[in-house]
């Protein structure tokens, strides 16, 4: 775990008067719903917190009315706290006066909106050259700045075009491409992909995740939807009438729900979204290296009952397949090591490939998927039978999969 970097405190809003009873009555117990009969107001965050990391996504989710973008806004105080600290990078903004506040935004924040919330009568490199206007950059270094941007989110050669001539994932891509040219340290995303269609809203969701591993910017995107969260998110906070009843990694959310309320919002769940290859890999054994001698390399592929096995170096880097037909022959010959062998190319996967996009790969080798991290090094190997096996030890049909519903994968 790393340092915190935004670090959220007991936050609390209360919309009407007599918010000072109010708290009291919620540090006694009592509910949302209780407050709002007795006192006549409604709460709409009850003591969150949380801490997120820099560069991390964090995504803040509930159902309509649970208090999610509330609390977003909290964060940059469009909505000021009723009580409770929020400490960004060392700063309590809650203390921070009007002037300070505003110089602390343009700095650090900007904000995507769930409705696009674009200019009409401006061209699209003016609109992403809007926040620059109002800070006071010259014309030239703003409209060089947004083109950048333009081009990071795939808009070359769009900007002279008018929001109304752009289809609704365009324009949500010139929205964001208006946040980026702040060059903000955090991104505040506001269901920003909800008015979308279902396969632009997926498309989406990969480019803010590419965008995401390009930039490392420390991202809070609010949903409500439970699979774009666990698609999105490093961290998931779950919200219910204003409390925060559930933090953690997608997979501890999945697996391991606080109360029964979570048990019943994961159900349904595509787990094929969800577990990775780090989560169903398998150790890799046999494992033949570049120094065993031929001979020693066929035994071992002997005992395990296996006609080919993967190689890799004194680093446990990956170098390559060899079969049990090739070392028969090179055991003949004057070869003396493994690595002098013919070794076949493979193709890898990464540790946070997710099944789903792992179901083809699968069934398109012959031989088990190896996991490889950054450095090369070889973590484990995906079988075909792994795949099923997690799917089903992942709580079966309680998470909305069955064997039944489970993709046709050939056994290996």
């Amino acid at each position: 775990m790393g340092e915190p970097y935004i670090e959220v405190h007991k936050v609390t809003k209360v919309f009407g008067g007599r918010s000072e009873q109010a708290i009291q009555m919620l540090e006694n117990g009592k509910s949302k719903e209780e407050i709002r009969q007795a006192i006549g107001v409604n709460v709409g965050v009850d003591r969150a917190t949380f801490t997120i990391e820099r560069g991390e996504l964090f995504v803040i989710m509930g159902l309509s009315g649970s208090g999610k973008s509330t609390l977003l806004r909290c964060l940059n105080r469009l909505i000021e706290p009723t009580a409770g600290s929020i400490v960004i990078d060392g700063t309590d903004i809650t203390t921070l006066r009007k002037a300070e506040l505003l110089k602390f935004r343009q700095r650090t924040m900007a904000m995507v909106f769930q409705n696009f919330a674009l200019l009409p009568h401006r061209t699209v490199i003016d609109n992403v050259a809007y926040g620059l206007e109002i800070q006071g950059i010259s014309k030239s270094e703003r409209l060089e700045r947004a083109k950048e941007q333009l081009k990071i989110v795939g808009l070359e050669g769009y900007e002279n075009q008018y929001p109304h001539n752009l289809s609704g994932g365009m324009q949500q891509r010139v929205g964001l491409a208006r946040a980026l040219a702040n060059d903000p340290e955090i991104l505040l995303m506001d269901e920003a992909f909800s008015a979308l269609d279902p396969l632009i809203r997926d498309d989406m969701q990969n480019e803010l995740i590419n965008l995401q591993h390009k930039l490392q910017k420390t991202i809070v995107f609010i949903t409500h939807d439970l699979n774009e969260a666990l698609k999105l998110g490093d961290h998931i906070a779950l919200m219910k009438d204003g409390v925060v009843v559930q933090t953690g990694r997608p997979d501890d959310i999945i697996s391991n729900p606080a109360n029964e309320y979570v048990e019943r919002f994961i159900r349904g769940v595509n787990l094929s979204k969800v577990l990775t290859a780090a989560d169903v890999m398998k150790r890799p054994s046999p494992l033949l290296r570049v120094r065993d001698g031929v001979r020693v390399g066929l035994r071992k592929l002997n005992e395990a009952g296996l006609s080919s096995g993967f190689v890799v170096d004194d680093e446990q880097r990956l170098m390559g397949l060899v079969s049990a037909e090739v070392l028969a022959k090179s055991a003949k010959g004057p070869m003396q090591m493994v690595g002098e062998c013919e070794l076949r190319p493979v193709t890898t996967i990464k540790p946070e490939t997710s099944l789903e996009d792992l179901f083809q790969l699968v069934v398109e080798t012959n031989y088990p998927m190896p996991v490889v991290a950054e450095d090369g090094k070889l973590q484990g190997l995906v079988l075909k039978s792994s795949i099923l096996e997690a799917l089903a030890s992942q709580g079966g049909e309680r998470n909305g999969v069955s064997a039944s519903e489970a993709p046709v994968i050939p056994v290996d």
